[in-house]
């Protein structure tokens, strides 16, 4: 044959792999290599070997198997596949479909010459009468095996189901446990920052300010753990009531201005008349505040957020939150929206959060019927400005659908 023929060994045992490779590279053969049947399948399809090596006891799918399913794709057709078995039998592996048979231990001397035979067109038979017979032989292991593998499955997702109901119920636990004593530690905190219990030096005001923000910034963790188990359990709570979504808004905005020292690094854009809606404005300020955070935690000085009110059309209400940080790669967009994922998780990380805040905006969004989204490609103009990282779009329908006002 022209060129150097490439070979797929398909094969667990890794002194058997090492073995077949050097006797095949000293003859000059390009070795692939696969240590179970769905690897020697994928291998298999994007390697295009000249020939296939297959042990028939491999985990996964067995060497008939892996015969059955090569002998079906189009791009294989005329591939020799030859089976290098202790196990097998041959002419099971010559009825699904292998073009030789080659026991363990193999002939050192010999083996290489043996596979260039294959590659020079030799074929091994199996007799046509005895060849239903195997097949149907063959058809009963498959599925006694597919049974085995179902039961297996079913065995794991049963497993799978527990163990998801067992870490809701941890969060739910861990964030009542931990909402309990964060009760009476706020009040104190406050009650000493304001002199209620006695006047305090300036050193003493300054870390009970420190202690104020620690505290602050705790309960609100607990606070999106709650948020979180809610959402999973449907029992996040709704409180809607005819509100004003620009005001709520322009709250939300100023004070962050002045807690995280951002200035006029952000922008708002609103009506300066009421844009009503029946909502809960606890829910909806944390909604908003969860989007300006993610925000400004992605852009860069002297990077600038912008939020927008708009009213919508059908009586609801959108608000849209613009940032000039980097963006969403596209490998975690689909995913964004999802508890506990982010972009890097580790503890190093250059931006902190725990990855469910926008998990906590979408439950609210979609509580109130509405929804929120990541707008790729925007060319929406926010506050005023072309944004050039990500857009999102928090939508509020005119009034929460009566089945989505939970407990």
């Amino acid at each position: 044959m022209p060129g150097v023929a490439k070979v797929l060994h398909i094969e667990d045992d890794p002194a058997n792999r090492l073995l077949v490779r050097k006797l095949l590279a000293n003859a000059g053969f390009e070795v692939v290599e696969a240590a179970d049947g769905l690897e020697g399948i994928r291998k298999a399809l994007s390697a295009r070997p000249d020939l296939v090596l297959v042990d028939i006891a491999i985990p996964g799918l067995d060497g008939y198997e892996v015969t059955l399913r090569l002998r079906a794709e189009p791009s294989l057709q005329g591939v020799p596949i030859v089976a290098i078995t202790a196990e097998g039998h041959r002419d099971t592996s010559l009825a699904v479909g292998c073009d030789g048979y080659l026991r363990k231990p193999i002939d050192a001397r010999s083996f290489a010459r043996t596979v260039g035979g294959y590659l020079d067109g030799r074929r091994e038979n199996v007799a046509p009468e005895e060849e239903g017979e195997h097949l149907r032989r063959q058809g009963q292991r498959m599925v006694s095996h597919l049974e085995g593998k179902l039961a297996e499955l079913e065995r794991a997702h049963a497993r799978l189901t527990e163990l998801d109901q067992a870490r809701r119920e941890f969060y739910r636990n861990v964030s009542h446990e931990l909402a309990t004593p964060m009760t009476p530690i706020v009040g104190y905190v406050r009650l000493l920052a304001d002199g209620e219990l006695g006047p305090t030096t300036p050193a003493q005001a300054k870390a009970l300010r420190a202690m104020g923000d620690c505290v602050d910034r705790l309960r609100g963790l607990i606070d999106n753990l709650l948020d979180v188990t809610g959402l999973e359990t449907g029992r996040l709570r709704l409180a809607p009531r005819p509100c004003d979504l620009a005001a709520l808004v322009a709250a939300v905005v100023e004070r962050k201005r002045h807690a995280a020292g951002v200035g006029e690094r952000l922008l708002l854009a609103a009506p300066t008349e009421p844009v009503p809606a029946v909502a809960d404005p606890a829910r909806v300020t944390r909604a908003v505040e969860h989007l300006i955070d993610n925000a400004l935690k992605f852009t860069p000085a002297p990077g600038a957020v912008g939020v927008e009110v708009r009213r919508r059309a059908d009586g609801g209400a959108e608000v849209w939150v613009a940032d000039d940080g980097p963006g969403v790669t596209p490998e975690r967009r689909e995913r964004i929206f999802e508890p506990f994922v982010q972009g890097d998780g580790s503890v190093t990380r250059a931006h902190g959060g725990t990855g469910i805040g926008l998990a906590v905006v979408r439950g609210i969004a979609q509580g109130h019927g509405g929804d929120v989204t990541l707008e790729l490609d925007s060319e929406e103009r926010i506050a005023g400005r072309r944004r050039q990282g990500a857009v999102f779009r928090l939508s509020l329908a005119r009034e929460p659908p009566a089945g989505e006002v939970y407990e």
